[in-house]
């Protein structure tokens, strides 16, 4: 758990939860703040205005910015950076994680930040650390990472609904972090501070590489003359995310984790011809495949051997046609 939180960061703490659990004695909720009007920020900005929050300001530069914050955020003002700081009790940072600490650098240089004011970011690569300058002047530092992808249109708002947001704060503001969570109708997981990156990681191997193993099956069913490759892939591809899902390894299912060498070299014979670009992820992901099913049991050893071989030998060079 990180220490960075600066002293009387508790009591101050404490009175946040306060009101967050006392809507009624605070009818107005807390003044929201959006520094970053893009996909993200402004549907959380939006998220937070249906749980009874305020929205005051925003900062958006860009052209989608703006008409993203018309649309999601009608009324709010769209003002400079330090204009957004000194109207809000929560500022939103809704901005590229490598842009995210200069931010915070510049952000902490002025006299804009408040004592007591609670500062989120949305990274999930990063943690409360990043927000250290600014802690450092008094804010108070929340990490709530959306485990979403982000149109940034209205869409995305009953996605939140049952979403998970991976939380790091300061250990007097844990309650805090989770009930903003739990407020946009999201479910908090802890993640500490030092497992974001591994984290981070996690995520963005399932879900971009995901994508691209998915546009890829798409591309190479096209090159097999399918009409509807997505039509072709939904169902088989929903029902082995959620056997993978409940059940992990034990779902593997397929050539690999049957053994059947035979097969897996026709494979490679024809994404050689036809699509080559594409081979050297099949021979890793098949190799990662047969790792797995045999430390599952799902592969049997006399059955891996050949398997093995074939994929030794397209990682050599040797499937080429």
């Amino acid at each position: 758990m990180s220490d960075s939180a600066p002293p009387g960061s508790r009591s101050r703490g404490q009175a946040m939860e306060q009101r967050l659990a006392h809507p009624h004695a605070h009818p107005a909720g807390l003044s929201i703040g959006v520094l970053g009007a893009g996909r993200v920020g402004a549907v959380l900005g939006a998220a937070l205005a249906s749980a009874g929050h305020h929205l005051v300001s925003a900062y958006g530069v860009s052209t989608a910015s703006r008409e993203r914050a018309a649309a999601l955020l009608p009324g709010v003002p769209l003002l400079p950076p330090a204009a957004v700081l000194a109207s809000a009790d929560l500022v939103l940072l809704t901005v590229p994680d490598d842009v995210l600490a200069a931010m915070v650098e510049g952000l902490a240089s002025t006299a804009a930040l408040r004592p007591g004011q609670l500062l989120v970011h949305t990274s999930g690569r990063y943690g409360i650390r990043v927000l250290d300058p600014a802690t450092a002047a008094g804010a108070l530092p929340l990490a709530l990472h959306p485990v979403m992808t982000f149109s940034g249109t209205a869409t995305d708002l009953p996605r939140l609904s049952g979403a998970t947001f991976g939380v790091t704060a300061p250990a007097p503001l844990r309650p805090v972090a989770e009930a903003l969570v739990i407020e946009m109708g999201a479910d908090p997981v802890w993640v500490e501070e030092e497992d974001r990156p591994l984290y981070h990681a996690a995520l963005a191997h399932g879900a971009n590489h995901l994508t691209t193993l998915v546009s890829e099956a798409m591309d190479l069913l096209r090159r097999a003359g399918v009409d509807d490759p997505a039509r072709t892939l939904a169902p088989l591809l929903s029902a082995a995310l959620d056997n993978a899902l409940r059940e992990g390894d034990d779902a593997l299912t397929g050539a690999v984790a049957r053994g059947d060498a035979g097969t897996v070299a026709a494979h490679l014979d024809a994404i050689s011809r036809s699509a080559p670009h594409s081979r050297d992820a099949y021979v890793t992901l098949a190799r990662l495949t047969a790792a797995r099913a045999l430390a599952a049991g799902r592969l049997r050893p006399a059955e891996a051997g050949p398997l093995l071989d074939v994929l030794a030998g397209a990682a050599g060079g040797g499937a080429q046609p």
